[in-house]
């Protein structure tokens, strides 16, 4: 049986247009939004007042909900927070209590309402004739030092996103490779614990998210991961209310892989079950970009519709490339390689395409500047990326030239393992770039963005 080639498609020269591209729309942008940072405080930092305030004022960059901020005293005591009368919103009014000394020293704490991301700083002024006393002997108090995010629980963080994004890749890919290219696979053994280990990592990584989100904001340690406090906390903010539904469309999506499962392939075939998982996929890629910098540029729309192009090409062209090595090509069945392989060349050279394009987009809407590229960590993580990246289409340019040349010969010597191995040997290198990438992926969303 022969197969028709796959045209060629010009993979490198297409990859240096499309670098080139990237750069030139980052030279012509303008600067994108960092996280959230406090502009100043009235009474400010360092104030001598002759008279005790009822309360402290802090203005910040950008919007700020009132719940996102958390001001606590050196013992300990959290302060009410309120929305500042006749102000933007950008402001918020913190009620003081009357310490006996005349002194205060409050550190404060907010949370990006986009990307979850944790700023803090420390106020102290003094009031009556020991103001300057107060203030210098304030200023040495360990008691009140400016809170910080736990090492440990970051890293945390970064391994519970990589595990994050592996699992959507794997799960929206695996399911996309199964409905469009191959139904069989839904009986395949391999294929069905590819995508049930998919949902349970992706669900796990989400509550352990939420946890770890919630602990990161309040500056504890990984103890307080498991405490029922944490998770009370973290869900009355933006960013825990998108983990919760992130694990909810999880749940749902044990529904969807539930019935593919027991239909098999007459199930993947069906329109209504397409529907339902096209639903299932299209919220977990949202909810999931929710949690980027895709939102802080100028555009936020464009950002969010580049980020879930974004997601959703880079999940098919995975996703199918882990079904492929894992579940298609050991069973080395000719029939199977010459209708599967082609299609899935096809899928992941436009998947590939929406992607670059996409993130074209984002970087535009995220860095901002060619010096922000060069002069940031966000940039120079971005640069990694693209680099990883570039090598992976090198290996992609290979896997496509080996199903140009030599698929015919793999099929007519019926799946020979000596024909198909070099084949298998190309996609795996790739698949293990790629999870380098996406490695990378959870470093940028945890680092603060080009301005």
């Amino acid at each position: 049986m022969i197969v028709r080639h796959v045209p060629r498609t010009g993979s490198l020269v297409a990859l240096v247009s499309i670098l080139a591209s990237v750069f030139y729309g980052l030279l012509g942008a303008s600067p994108a939004s960092a996280h959230t940072e406090l502009v100043r405080s009235v009474p400010k930092n360092g104030a001598e007042l002759a008279k005790a305030p009822d309360h402290l004022t802090l203005v910040f960059d950008e919007a700020v909900d009132p719940g996102d901020v958390r001001v606590m005293t050196p013992d300990g005591d959290r302060l009410p927070v309120s929305r500042a009368p006749r102000a933007g919103d950008e402001s918020v009014r913190v009620a003081l209590g009357r310490p006996a000394n005349g002194e205060f020293a409050v550190t404060w704490s907010v949370i990006n309402e986009e990307d979850g991301h944790a700023a803090s700083g420390r106020i102290a002024f003094a009031t009556g004739t020991k103001a300057e006393a107060g203030a210098h002997q304030d200023r040495g108090d360990k008691a009140t030092a400016v809170p910080s995010p736990s090492p440990a629980v970051r890293k945390g963080i970064v391994a519970a996103r990589w595990a994050g994004y592996v699992s959507l890749a794997l799960f929206v890919g695996g399911l996309g490779f199964v409905a469009l290219l191959w139904p069989r696979g839904a009986q395949e053994r391999r294929a069905r614990l590819l995508l049930a280990s998919a949902w349970v990592v992706g669900l796990v990584s989400t509550v352990a998210g939420l946890g770890l989100q919630g602990t990161y904001v309040a500056f504890g340690g990984l103890r307080d991961v498991v405490r029922a406090a944490t998770y009370a906390d973290v869900l009355t903010t933006e960013p825990g209310i998108v983990l919760a539904a992130r694990g909810l469309l999880w749940v749902l999506a044990a529904v969807v892989l539930a019935a593919l499962l027991q239909g098999g392939g007459r199930t993947a075939r069906s329109p209504g079950w397409r529907v339902g998982a096209l639903a299932v996929t299209l919220g977990l890629l949202r909810t999931t970009g929710m949690a980027g910098h895709n939102s802080e540029g100028s555009e936020p729309t464009w950002g969010a519709l580049a980020d879930l192009v974004h997601l959703l090409g880079a999940s098919l062209w995975v996703g199918g490339l882990v079904m492929l090595v894992v579940a298609v090509l050991p069973r080395r069945e000719p029939g199977e390689l010459a209708a599967v392989v082609p299609r899935y060349s096809r899928l992941a050279a436009a998947s590939v395409l929406a992607v670059a394009v996409a993130g074209l987009v984002l970087a535009w809407q995220v860095v901002g500047s060619y010096d922000a590229l060069l002069n940031t960590s966000y940039g120079h993580l971005l640069l990694l990326k693209t680099g990883v990246l570039a090598v992976v289409m090198v290996a992609a340019h290979f896997s496509r030239q080996w199903v140009r040349t030599r698929l015919d010969l793999a099929v007519l010597l019926r799946g020979d393992a000596a024909s198909v191995r070099p084949f298998g040997y190309s996609v795996a290198a790739e698949t293990g770039l790629v999870l380098v990438v996406l490695a990378v992926t959870s470093l940028l969303v945890t680092a603060d963005p080009g301005r």
